[in-house]
């Protein structure tokens, strides 16, 4: 009777196992078409749940992946520990797939783009979507056979990340769910626009050391042989098999130098774009100060022009760092016409951001509005 209770656990846990990564395998798949911002009246919606407009959305995230790590853990205990118990196990999974589960993903549905911005909703579905990612590779690492994990499949080895490790990146997953509601709206979208501008001021940090560069006068025909020599070293180098990927990419990637007598006014571009990039990182550090900062963004009572105002400007941000990024490969290339064509689309984007952020929040005019009137006459053309 006992084997038979035993092999009844098992065959429960069995199925209750499927359900677990079928209903995952679900909501993963409504959760990445809006992180990746393709939602359609096909996709599939998460289990209905009662929750309120009224509900936080970062709220119920920040519980529904607390509680999830929570489960984590005892189901991590389970499957190590003697003795195995299928019936503790299957529990685990039932309460997860009654409760925190279906709730992340509600958590998703309703943060509401207009409430929230369609920046903040990709970006907590993109969260909740690695939280669930990471729980299914766990839970498809439970054992069906009756016994615990033995020590290879606790600890991993050969390319496995173990029992341990899967049960470390589900925590990191939810922890960083849970940060989100520490963050806030505001918080997050700050965060974001840090990283642009840093990596701005990577790319002018670039800049700077390529323009201390140049060509020596006196060696223009060295310079010639030079790279002559150099593509028929790399030519040589091809048939040698034993030659690295990256080091071919050095040989052919290296920038060229601005020659001294620079026909083609390189330099004077160079320097005109120094000026108006660093603008450009001010214009990010001035948006989070005067703007972001002070967003008015509540869970509920989000006015949507502003994040409205918010989704329209988000877009030419984040796609700034990566044309000064093309921008910079033009002028390692010594393209005078991409540079030019470069130059003029970065500093649109520049001028047009500064300008959806003209007006403050509410009312007409502010210390921003006054700064970025004076931008907008630099950034056209820098003295």
């Amino acid at each position: 009777m006992a084997t038979n209770t035993a092999g009844e656990a098992l065959e429960a846990l069995k199925a209750v196992v499927k359900s677990t990564t079928d209903l995952i395998t679900q909501l993963e798949t409504f959760l990445h078409t809006i992180a990746a911002n393709k939602v359609s009246d096909a996709t599939t919606p998460p289990p209905s749940t009662s929750s309120p407009e009224s509900v936080d959305a970062l709220s119920l995230a920040h519980d529904s992946a607390t509680l999830i790590k929570a489960h984590t853990t005892k189901l991590s205990l389970l499957i190590i520990n003697e003795p195995f118990t299928p019936s503790a196990i299957t529990k685990v999974l039932r309460e997860l797939v009654a409760g925190p589960i279906p709730a992340l993903a509600s958590a998703v549905q309703i943060c509401d783009a207009d409430k929230y911005t369609t920046v903040a909703r990709q970006d907590l579905a993109w969260r909740c979507h690695r939280v669930l990612k990471e729980l299914k590779s766990l839970v498809e690492i439970i054992p069906l056979n009756g016994k615990i994990l033995p020590n290879a499949q606790k600890n991993g080895g050969n390319g496995d990340r173990g029992s341990m490790a899967a049960t470390g990146v589900v925590w990191a997953a939810c922890d960083d769910v849970i940060l989100l509601k520490k963050l806030g709206i505001a918080g997050l979208l700050i965060k974001k626009v840090e990283e642009y501008r840093d990596t701005l001021k990577d790319i002018l940090e670039e800049l700077k050391e390529y323009s201390e560069e140049v060509d020596d006068e006196d060696d223009d025909d060295d310079a010639d042989a030079g790279q002559d020599d150099q593509v028929d070293n790399v030519t040589d180098q091809m048939q040698n098999t034993h030659i690295s990927t990256q080091q071919m990419l050095d040989d052919l990637m290296n920038p060229r130098h601005i020659p001294r007598d620079d026909p083609d006014k390189i330099r004077e571009r160079l320097e005109s774009c120094l000026k108006r990039l660093r603008l450009t990182t001010l214009l990010y550090t001035a948006i989070i100060k005067r703007r972001l900062k002070g967003v008015p963004l509540s869970p509920t009572t989000a006015p949507a022009t502003v994040t409205q105002r918010l989704d329209e400007v988000f877009p030419l941000l984040k796609r700034l760092p990566h044309r000064f990024g093309e921008v910079a490969c033009a002028f390692y290339e010594l393209d005078r016409d991409t540079i030019d064509r470069a130059m003029d689309s970065c500093f649109f984007d520049a001028f047009a951001a500064s300008e959806m952020l003209m007006k403050p929040w509410e009312g007409q005019r502010d210390e921003f509005t006054e700064w970025a009137e004076k931008f907008q006459v630099g950034i056209k053309k820098p003295d």
